[in-house]
């Protein structure tokens, strides 16, 4: 260690442990852990790399989620992950592993542009400042992270290799024979070479360059497409369904939000399906955020099925084939494709008048109800509600097991995004159809016979009759019954039937939709990617990465009515033209030519899909990560058959989003070669929320949490009564609590005590700034049993420590470092402040060997405090690095134990006995013990039951 590893001066306050000296504490070993380079992780190999005999460690790779830096900066509730994995990393280090633990911004996205639109401030300049406000902030907690890792999303370096991976996936295709992404060069080499055929059934060399992109794109894993998306005219940009809220507006700004068609990009996650879900089963997550990817991804067995309409054919997919006989009518998506096809110019003789909604022509009918479908989010569509709309298209197809004709109607209960977008319905089986069949008088017809003694007469139910487990009825057609067949046995015989005809197939549906990847955005990662005079896309070269994002004027997309639903979007870097248009040679031998960039930018998500892999290797100007790099600190392992991070902790929120996107992107790069790690992040922990007391006054407004008086029971704002609630922490709610204030009252080592002891790490908890003082008082009570207030010097003696101390310090050291590493790190903190609180009341002056276990017990919790301390006791390293304690055995284990002896069943006498006392020697003393000859009062014994150590019975 350096020079500036000396004891500190005295505090104004003589030597206690008070605010000022926690101050003086905590800033000078926060810069001396930075100028030593205390917290850095050595690779096994490149620039990074550090000692061999350290790297030789078994490692552990620590991660936090990727915090965004809001210019609002940090309030108390923000940390928690944050001191939480930092204790873990301390412990893991002290436990002899080589830790890998650092921090980097998330920092594209919404609210800087936003704020850039209001103040004319360029993004990148407020996400700066902002980032650097939250480093000050977070290095006040003493944060042990690896500084020499630190990124943010922005930095052209990182963005680079977004942009990279992004060629990768948009230049890879789904082999569902291999069950793996292959390069689209494989694919094409095919085509040429006649052995994989091309779509249509021309040669590969009679295409043109467009026809040969158009095949490419229904390939490729990145691809553009017109589909309907949710357009949000008042932000001026599309978003992904779950940026959607469930009433159908926007998650920021609440604008809203409407179906439209548009070219975007997207990313093909659907082919991924199966494999998402299978591999949950290896990841240790929380079984709640599984169940929620599966629910997301959301696999289903049944069947496609035809339905003939004139020259076309309606697919749907369903999960009850065996119910076909049923449908008794048919819904499309009011999005369906096929609906502009048939739609005929006026309503068929005899169309119900329920039917038609009151409009002259079918068009006017299907018009209008689009356009009010497309108001509603898909949440707001599926939910559960009595009243059901839609409107008849004018046209009939096909049952096709029936030869019955049946109506074809739009609904906004049924999504495009499901399935084909198209339903057969069986009202008579099926809730939501059984309500719309009522709604519309359409015909209901029993085919599963009900087991609850309804009877087969759909008139006189109140509902549909759902079962998976009864007998099919009135299902008999050419060719095929399924009358009698249980309902398992029916689904494969209809299966079989429609597979022969041609007209369907047993199919595997998934819930999950592709990934909507374009955001009409300034503040985002430019796409790599250009187009030629003739509109086909070309990827831009890896030599020419990073794509930079050009200054901007204007840095706002244009944004319209909030209910202007035919807007269009403008994005910024359109109306930057010498940006947009540009004279390129992309190296494919055609020269120098023209081309216009891509005008959208990516998501946020993006950068935080990968942000692990370059954790490990963070100035590779020539790899996305080195190979042995990755291997070393991801590989998979044992524990880990995929691979992944060892520990990631974050907030349950994003339970899909992020975790679900980083978890394809990783499979990609798997599958591609360039990680052996399958999966992102082997074990997650979703920390709980810190809360805090929310005052209203009488118009429900928040007032200053800080400024109410608390009388009787009852809550006061400038003598006005308000009223208490528990909820979020924030600006916007008045009471916020911020990391600095506590820290200039307390200390940070009391602020990381604090919300680690407050409870369960995975629950929320009650912020209560009146209880921080309790950790405030065990740091002063370990200060003073080391070291004297009035003179400054060490108290401690060499003389060796009682019996009875050294049980109280190892049963200490058993407890907490078993807590510690099970994350439960208030029950840690409890037997830490049992054991400083019983050295405080011993009566005897305290050892030096105890003092240096205590200091390291409660260096991973309190690092400063204990890094002073263990100077302060003559060492000249850091405490940091040092073993953690192990706990003796031989004083771990309780040196009496209570046995009960029993005459006649009732207690007669408990004696203190060794835990190790053998049956004989029990029994010797349990039957000569005096209260127990009393009991027996020379009642002969007939039977000694003995259960060493902790029960005697005597039988009489």
């Amino acid at each position: 260690m350096s020079e500036t590893n000396t004891p500190a001066p005295e505090a104004a306050e003589g030597h206690r442990y008070t605010a000022a000296m926690a101050a003086d504490i905590e800033a000078r070993w926060q810069d001396v852990w930075d100028a030593e380079g205390t917290y850095e992780a050595p690779n096994p190999t490149g620039d990074l790399a550090g000692d061999p005999a350290v790297a030789a460690r078994p490692k552990k790779f620590i991660m936090d989620m990727f915090p965004y830096p809001s210019g609002a900066g940090l309030h108390v509730g923000h940390p928690l992950g944050y001191i939480a994995t930092d204790v873990y990393a301390r412990h893991q280090r002290m436990t002899g592993h080589n830790v890998l633990h650092t921090l980097g911004f998330d920092a594209f996205g919404l609210p800087a542009e936003q704020y850039a639109v209001q103040t004319g401030t360029h993004p990148r300049v407020s996400t700066e400042a902002n980032i650097e406000n939250m480093k000050v902030q977070l290095r006040r907690l003493g944060l042990g992270h690896d500084k020499r890792r630190s990124f943010a999303t922005i930095d052209p370096d990182y963005y680079k290799w977004t942009q990279w991976i992004f060629l990768q996936i948009y230049n890879s295709w789904y082999d569902a024979d291999a069950g793996k992404a292959r390069p689209i060069a494989e694919l094409i080499a095919a085509f040429e070479d006649g052995s994989r055929a091309v779509p249509g059934g021309r040669a590969w060399a009679e295409l043109t360059a467009g026809e040969r992109a158009d095949v490419l794109n229904e390939y490729r894993l990145a691809y553009s497409s017109d589909a309907p998306v949710n357009w949000c005219p008042g932000l001026g940009t599309v978003l992904a369904n779950e940026e959607v809220t469930a009433d159908g507006r926007s998650e920021r700004g609440n604008f809203p939000v409407f179906k439209a068609k548009l070219s975007q990009w997207n990313m093909r996650i659907t082919a991924y399906a199966d494999r998402l879900l299978d591999d949950l089963e290896a990841l240790d997550w929380p079984e709640a955020i599984k169940l929620q990817q599966r629910n997301w991804i959301g696999r289903s067995e049944g069947a496609r099925v035809d339905f003939a309409l004139g020259d076309e054919a309606i697919t749907v997919f369903t999960t009850r084939p065996d119910t076909l006989f049923g449908a008794t009518y048919m819904v499309l998506a009011p999005e369906h494709p096929l609906v502009e096809k048939f739609i005929p110019a006026a309503w068929p003789e005899g169309t119900h008048q329920v039917w038609t909604g009151g409009y002259a022509t079918p068009a006017e009918a299907v018009a209008a109800y689009r356009k009010q479908a497309a108001s509603k989010s898909d949440v707001e569509r599926q939910a559960e509600a009595k009243d059901k709309t839609g409107v008849f298209t004018g046209e009939y197809a096909v049952n096709p097991v029936s030869g019955e004709k049946v109506p074809v109607f739009i609904a906004d209960y049924v999504l495009m995004g499901y399935g084909t977008g198209a339903i057969m319905a069986v009202p008579a089986h099926d809730s939501r159809d059984f309500e719309f069949a009522r709604a519309f008088e359409l015909p209901i017809r029993c085919v599963v016979e009900p087991t609850d003694g309804r009877g087969t007469d759909p008139a006189e139910w109140d509902e549909a009759f759902v079962s998976y487990d009864a007998k099919l009825v009135n299902s008999t057609g050419e060719g095929i019954s399924l009358d009698g067949l249980g309902v398992v046995a029916a689904k494969a015989a209809i299966t079989d039937w429609l597979t022969g005809r041609g007209i369907g197939e047993g199919t595997v549906n998934f819930r999950l939709r592709d990934w909507l990847f374009s955001r009409q955005r300034y503040w985002g990662e430019p796409f790599p990617i250009v187009y030629d005079e003739d509109g086909v896309a070309h990827a831009l070269p890896e030599s020419m990465l990073p794509l930079e994002l050009p200054e901007v004027e204007d840095y706002s997309p244009r944004t319209f009515e909030p209910d202007d639903a035919d807007s269009q979007p403008e994005t910024p870097l359109s109306r930057k033209s010498d940006w947009v248009n540009v004279e390129l040679d992309l190296g494919d031998g055609r020269g120098v030519r023209s081309y216009r960039r891509e005008t959208n930018t990516m998501p946020n998500w993006a950068g935080s899909c990968w942000y692990e892999l370059r954790y490990l290797d963070p100035n590779n100007a020539d790899a996305l990560v080195d190979p042995e790099i990755e291997q070393y600190w991801m590989g998979p392992r044992e524990s880990a058959p995929h691979g992944g991070v060892d520990l990631y902790v974050g907030g349950a929120e994003h339970a899909v989003l992020h975790l679900l996107y980083a978890r394809f992107w990783s499979k990609v790069l798997f599958d591609l070669g360039h990680v052996s790690s399958a999966e992102p992040f082997h074990k997650l922990f979703n920390q709980g929320m810190i809360q805090a007391y929310v005052y209203r006054d009488e118009r429900g407004f928040p007032v200053t949490a800080t400024e109410v008086e608390e009388r009787d029971g009852k809550f006061f704002f400038e003598g006005e009564q308000v009223k208490r609630e528990l909820g979020k922490m924030g600006k916007s709610l008045k009471n916020a609590v911020t990391p600095e204030t506590i820290c200039e009252e307390y200390g940070a080592d009391t602020l990381r005590l604090y919300e680690m002891a407050m409870g369960p790490l995975d629950v929320s908890r009650p912020w209560d700034t009146r209880a921080v003082v309790g950790q405030y008082r065990l740091l002063q009570r370990l200060w003073r049993n080391v070291v004297d207030e009035e003179t400054g010097a060490v108290t401690v003696v060499d003389a060796e420590p009682s019996e009875q101390t050294l049980r109280a310090l190892h049963k200490a050291i058993d407890g907490a470092g078993g807590d510690l590493a099970g994350l439960r790190f208030n029950t840690a903190i409890a037997k830490i402040t049992e054991l400083n609180n019983f050295l405080t009341k011993a009566g005897e002056p305290l050892s030096r060997p105890v003092a240096e276990q205590l200091v390291k017990l409660v260096a991973p919790l309190a690092p400063h405090i204990a890094e002073e301390l263990w100077h302060r006791l003559g060492h000249t390293d850091s405490v940091v690095h040092q073993d953690f304690p192990v706990a003796d055995p031989a004083y771990v284990v309780d040196e009496t134990v209570t046995c009960v002896v029993q005459v006649k069943g009732k207690v007669k006498a408990r004696l203190e006995v060794p835990p190790a006392i053998s049956e004989a020697d029990l029994e010797q003393l349990a039957v000569t013990d005096e209260a127990v000859v009393a009991a027996l009062g020379g009642a002969e014994i007939r039977k000694v039951i003995v259960r060493a150590p902790k029960l005697v019975n005597i039988v009489i």
